[in-house]
């Protein structure tokens, strides 16, 4: 008994160390069939849109002259060659305070000002105002912008295209977008200049008294001697127009671009300071173009009838306008009928005018205004002032030609110093050949070379105090003394005649 309770002790011990050890493995159980899930179906997530980043046109550069569109904004049709407009620019009927014609109000500056402020500026009250704004607010902005606006793109009325080409209008984009200056770093709203520097003014002058003279008065900006412009008038009465000339030049002429050359602010500001201190007018050559012809040189109607004199002398048949011109009388020697007009068809018999050299302002007046001879009477036409100048004319400006000018016509000058004399004063006009303006009419052309030749007395005239009606220079106010005269004189024979 004992020994079978150890035997059931020792099966047990065993049996726990199997069930321990895994040794005994219960029966799998039988594997359940698989239930199919139903699909469940996501809900569609919209990918967001992907946004193409946006293509950026390139910029396209302009290439042009802005200086060249400095011109173009004074007067385009000068620059390109194009014909003067003859209607009214389409803008122009939209405003009803400035009256000026087409070839006024196609100017950009007509409308923008010389300030390019337009109503804002110096036209903002003025018989210029247009109420158009300016242009300065454009100045940097993208040029091809500018090229669009002046070909239509902001008003179809402000399309440009149609009388300029894309360069030149591209060229005025770019003066606007770069070349454009404030005008206030010259002078004040009340035409004051902002520079001191006379010296400086004076000094830079000289390079434009090669043209203008040494005071300025060598050419009229003007047709006319009552109204006349120079320099001096211009820079005192309209400092902006002035400093935009002479920033960028004046069109369809040599002047220089103070831009080009490197003038820097401050010397432009001197030269406008400078260029207010000149003269106003040159009293002794406007005389002369009195003497010429006095209703052209004061824009006045030419008279019809005969000079009262005139029934006096019975040699020369000329009648009308003819008979006022002072020369017709006395002659272009100024001797009368004791020279060139001794003889032929302009021979009248009357005096010559050389004695007036010595005689008194107030005797000469009487000779003009009626007081010495009634039948002499120019006061219905000559003002006070036209006769100051006719008056300093014949006291300064008459000397005996007879000195320099022989009865055959040759001249006693020096031909080659006249040549450097003809370039710098005459060839912008005449030409290098005296041809490129004709005198008289198409049938029987005559030039520079033909009329030193035929009348040398006449040109000397002229070269000394100009041509009425025109912007010829006036030798005596280029600082020319009489042997430069005579030199520029014998020289213009050498000219072509035909």
């Amino acid at each position: 008994m004992k020994n079978k309770n150890l035997f059931l002790i020792v099966i047990s011990i065993l049996l726990l160390v199997l069930v321990a050890c895994g040794g005994g493995e219960e029966p799998a159980a039988p594997e359940a069939p698989a239930v199919e899930e139903p699909a469940v179906e996501e809900p569609a997530v919209e990918e967001p849109a992907v946004e193409e980043p946006a293509v950026e046109e390139p910029v396209v550069e302009l290439f042009g002259d802005p200086l060249r569109g400095g011109l173009l904004y004074d007067k385009w049709w000068k620059v390109t060659g194009a014909d003067q407009p003859e209607e009214d620019h389409p803008l122009w009927a939209t405003q009803d305070s400035n009256t000026r014609g087409p070839k006024d109000n196609w100017r950009c500056k007509e409308c923008h000002g010389w300030d390019y402020l337009g109503v804002d500026g110096a036209y903002g009250d003025s018989s210029h105002t247009t109420g158009f704004t300016g242009v300065f607010h454009l100045a940097g902005t993208d040029a091809n912008e500018i090229l669009a606006m002046l070909m239509g793109s902001t008003n179809d009325d402000h399309d440009f295209s149609t009388v300029m080409d894309e360069q030149a209008l591209t060229d005025l984009a770019l003066f606007i977008n770069e070349e454009m200056t404030d005008m206030s770093q010259f002078t004040s709203a009340d035409k004051v200049p902002t520079s001191s520097d006379l010296a400086l003014g004076e000094e830079l002058f000289l390079d434009c008294a090669d043209c203008h003279g040494p005071e300025g008065l060598a050419i009229n900006f003007k047709t006319t001697v009552n109204g006349a412009e120079y320099p001096s008038g211009m820079a005192a009465g309209n400092p902006w127009e002035f400093m935009h000339k002479v920033r960028y030049g004046h069109p369809n002429t040599d002047m220089p671009s103070a831009v080009d050359v490197g003038w820097s602010i401050e010397e432009q500001a001197a030269v406008l300071a400078y260029a207010q201190t000149l003269p106003a007018i040159p009293i002794v050559a406007s005389g002369g173009l009195l003497y010429d012809k006095w209703w052209v040189a004061l824009g006045l109607d030419e008279p019809t009838e005969d000079m009262p004199l005139w029934a006096t002398q019975d040699t020369n048949e000329r009648s009308g306008k003819d008979t006022w011109r002072c020369k017709e009388c006395h002659g272009w020697d100024y001797a009368g009928v004791d020279g060139a007009y001794s003889g032929g068809s302009h021979m009248t018999g009357f005096a010559g005018i050389q004695a007036a050299t010595g005689m008194t302002a107030d005797e000469l007046i009487g000779w003009l205004n009626g007081t010495a001879n009634a039948d002499h009477d120019y006061s219905p036409y000559l003002d006070e002032a036209a006769m100051d100048m006719m008056v300093a004319f014949m006291q300064e400006g008459v000397f005996d030609m007879s000195s320099y000018i022989n009865e055959d016509k040759t001249v006693n000058g020096d031909a080659a110093a006249g040549e450097s004399l003809y370039t710098q004063g005459c060839t912008r006009c005449h030409g290098d050949d005296g041809k490129e303006i004709i005198f008289g009419d198409e049938s029987e052309p005559e030039y520079v070379g033909t009329l030193a030749n035929g009348n040398p007395w006449e040109i000397l005239h002229k070269i000394a105090n100009g041509q009425p009606g025109s912007h010829m220079t006036q030798g005596y106010e280029m600082g020319w003394s009489m042997e430069d005269l005579v030199n520029l004189l014998s020289y213009a024979q050498t000219l072509p005649a035909e």
